[in-house]
C-alpha cells in the first residue's frame, strides 16, 4: 500500500517552517524522521506533516519548539485553541443556513455551493452578503477545520470558491476613484480571502482598489504605494500570523511610507497586537467600513 509522502519544499509551504528549521531539528531532536528517495531527497509522511504543521501553531502561540517537539501529539492538539479570535455574532436562526453551506462542501458540492451563495449574494445585497454570511462563514470553517470535521482540502475548495465569487463581484463594480488604496499582505500571510472581504466593502464605496496580493515584500509595498499614487496602504493579518511579529513589521513599514499615505492595518490577527504609531488597526470589516468613511469625511 503506497503512503502519501511530501518532499521539503511542499512540507516548506504548508506549515510555514523553512527548510533550514526543518533539516536543524531533524539533527537536534530527532524529529522530523523522512524517509530518502531514490536521489537521497527528502520526504515526510503525512502524519508528520500534520504534527509539524500543529507545532508551527503552537510555537506562533510563543511556545518553545524543543518543549513541543518532545510532547505527543494528542497534548499537542490539548494546547492548541479552538479558537484564536472571537468568531462574529450570528443570529441564532441564520447558523442553520451556515451549516447547510459548509456541508455542501462536506460533500464536495462545489457546484451546489455557489450556486447557494449567488442566490444569498441576490437577496442581501454585496455589502450584507460580506459582512452578514462570507465573514462569519470564514470563521465558521475555520472553527470546523480545527475541531477536525473539516479536512484541510475542504477548507480550501472553500476559500477557492469563495474568493472567484469576490473576484466576479468586484469586477462587476464601477471603478472608484479615492482613496486609491493599496492592498496586499507580508511575506509569511498567505491568507487572502479577509483582503478580498475588505477590498470589496472598500470598492462599494468608490474607494479605488489596486490589489497586490499576497506575500509582498516591505520595500516593494513602499514602492508600489509611490508609483500607484496610493492615499492608504491596507494589510490583512490572519488569525495565524505571529502576533508577536506584527507590530515591529508595521513600524518598519510605517517608516519607509511617505508621511501623507496612511497605514491600516486589518483582519483577525491585528486584534491581539496594542495600538501601533502611525497605524489604524481595523481588526473587524465594520471598524475597516468606519476608517473608510472617516477618510472621506476628513478629505471632503
Amino acid at each position: 500500500m503506497n503512503t502519501l509522502t511530501y518532499n521539503i519544499a511542499a512540507v516548506e509551504r504548508d506549515t510555514g517552517l523553512s527548510k533550514d528549521v526543518l533539516r536543524m531539528w531533524e539533527r537536534r531532536y530527532g524529529f522530523p524522521t523522512p524517509e530518502r528517495d531514490g536521489n537521497g531527497d527528502r520526504l515526510y509522511s503525512a502524519d508528520q506533516v500534520d504534527r509539524l504543521r500543529l507545532i508551527k501553531r503552537l510555537m506562533d502561540l510563543g511556545h518553545r519548539p524543543g518543549k513541543l517537539i518532545a510532547t505527543p501529539y494528542e497534548e499537542l492538539a490539548a494546547l492548541a485553541p479552538r479558537r484564536m479570535a472571537a468568531s462574529p455574532a450570528v443570529p441564532e436562526e441564520h447558523a442553520p443556513e451556515l451549516d447547510e453551506l459548509i456541508d455542501l462542501v462536506r460533500r464536495h458540492e462545489g457546484g451546489a455551493y455557489l450556486q447557494a451563495m449567488q442566490q444569498r449574494l441576490a437577496r442581501q445585497g454585496l455589502q450584507r452578503f460580506v459582512q452578514d454570511t462570507v465573514s462569519p462563514l470564514a470563521h465558521r470553517v475555520g472553527e470546523a477545520w480545527e475541531q477536525g470535521t473539516l479536512e484541510v482540502f475542504e477548507e480550501h475548495l472553500f476559500t477557492e470558491l469563495t474568493k472567484r465569487l469576490l473576484r466576479q463581484s468586484i469586477t462587476s463594480l464601477p471603478a472608484g476613484n479615492r482613496p486609491r488604496i493599496l492592498l496586499t499582505t507580508l511575506p509569511g500571510e498567505q491568507h487572502l480571502l479577509g483582503l478580498l472581504m475588505a477590498e470589496t466593502l472598500f470598492a462599494l464605496e468608490g474607494a479605488g482598489c489596486i490589489p497586490l496580493g499576497t506575500q509582498t515584500p516591505l520595500l516593494e509595498i513602499g514602492r508600489a504605494a509611490s508609483a500607484h499614487q496610493a492615499d492608504v496602504v491596507a494589510l490583512s493579518f490572519s488569525a495565524a500570523f505571529p502576533a508577536r511579529q506584527i507590530p515591529a513589521l508595521l513600524l518598519q513599514l510605517r517608516m519607509g511610507l511617505p508621511g501623507e499615505i496612511e497605514l491600516w492595518a486589518g483582519g483577525s490577527g491585528v486584534a491581539r497586537i496594542d495600538d501601533t504609531d502611525g497605524v489604524l488597526l481595523m481588526p473587524t470589516l465594520d471598524s475597516a467600513v468606519r476608517a473608510l468613511a472617516a477618510w472621506h469625511a476628513s478629505h471632503t
